[in-house]
């Protein structure tokens, strides 16, 4: 992948489809193209600063640290994503940090640049919305989650969600994660220890859900999977 700007790489965005080819060559020659190695911070969380970061190509995460200093993983984001964008429509401070997890390109566009877009382009103001009606409903089932179930259920709808984002297409059948979720990155996502999460996929390799490949964790039945995640949530599957 080239760091150099191109619209060619603005068109793996869903936010900005349907934008006629000089619109995204505009838009390409006003963001700021940087490589970024693994492990180095994008955005620090309270920093007063609004520019929108488009993952060109690698992935970020983004997660934040309690009083504690347990970390706590929100979400990662891979090559088609934005971050930076909240800021960017309020102004206010960032609201959590986000790390680099693979060596990454990202193009960089400033907030006046991006609220012009919103303006202009009444489609990529709707998928906007749309984008973050999605990240709303997300982050509300992880409160719901974090909240009222134990570790194990929690682990479980991680798993799951885990291997949705993998083979999206799977309803049935197994997964494979690969390179396998660390288990104190697991622990981050549901606010847990490193020891429990261990626990807890040792247990469920002997029941059968999960097996260890090589480098990979396998989810064996993603339907069972959901079921025993239906059955907790309360929402009969639906």
């Amino acid at each position: 992948m080239s760091d150099r700007p191109s619209s060619l790489a603005l068109r793996r965005f869903a936010l900005f489809d349907d934008l006629p080819p000089a619109r995204l060559d505009a838009l390409a020659g006003r963001c700021a193209w940087r490589r970024v190695a693994a492990g180095q911070p994008l955005l620090l969380r309270r920093q007063r600063r609004a520019d929108v970061y488009l993952v060109i190509d690698g992935a970020v995460r983004v997660t934040t640290y309690g009083a504690n200093g347990r970390q706590v993983t929100f979400r990662d984001l891979g090559a088609g994503e934005i971050v930076g964008d909240l800021a960017a429509l309020d102004g206010q401070p960032r609201s959590a940090d986000v790390m680099t997890v693979e060596d990454s390109l990202v193009a960089v566009l400033d907030r006046e640049a991006f609220l012009d877009l919103l303006q202009q382009e009444p489609a990529v103001a709707r998928r906007q919305m749309q984008r973050l009606t999605t990240l709303v409903r997300q982050l509300s089932e992880r409160v719901i989650e974090l909240s009222t179930l134990g570790v194990q259920n929690r682990l479980h709808a991680e798993l799951l969600r885990l291997a949705r984002t993998a083979s999206p297409e799977v309803t049935a059948g197994e997964v494979r994660l690969a390179p396998a979720p660390r288990h104190a990155e697991l622990a981050s996502r549901i606010s847990t220890n490193r020891e429990q999460v261990t626990r807890e996929l040792n247990a469920l390799v002997r029941a059968g859900l999960l097996r260890k490949e090589g480098d990979a964790l396998v989810v064996t039945d993603v339907a069972r999977l959901a079921r025993v995640v239906a059955e907790v949530m309360g929402d009969g599957g639906a």
